[in-house]
């Protein structure tokens, strides 16, 4: 089990890029889901699925490249469990001047920077990830 379930997902994500892989799997949480389904709007991932063995659930997620390079190159985790980094609306960052794209959490929900900027609200900036 380990202590901070976001980190281990995006962690999973990289090293199956490096390895060359189509596809890897998460444990299923909400927030694990949510964070599956920005990606895949964003363009990071392919298909998300659900699987339910006996006693519990799985992320079953497709990656994608691009001239056999990986769409999602850095993942940089700036809050975590020990320190949680919170940003105000006007101090929303701009990852690699508007290129890749940080994920916040709001009040109402996980959104990527530029939801987040354009509702104009701030939150809990969760990472960094082009």
């Amino acid at each position: 089990m380990t202590h901070d379930p976001i980190s281990d997902f995006f962690a999973r994500i990289k090293n199956a890029y490096m390895a060359r892989r189509d596809e890897t799997e998460a444990p299923y949480s909400k927030m694990i889901l949510s964070l599956a389904e920005i990606l895949k709007n964003q363009g990071y991932l392919g298909k998300v699925e659900i699987q339910e063995e006996k006693h519990h659930k799985k992320l079953l997620m497709s990656l994608l490249y691009q001239d056999k390079e990986p769409k999602l190159t850095d993942v940089v985790m700036v809050s975590r469990p020990g320190k949680r980094v919170y940003v105000k609306r006007n101090e929303l960052p701009k990852v690699l001047s508007g290129f890749g794209m940080a994920i916040i959490s709001t009040p109402e929900g996980l959104m990527t920077d530029k939801s987040a900027r354009k509702k104009g609200i701030g939150g809990e900036l969760i990472c960094k990830l082009w």
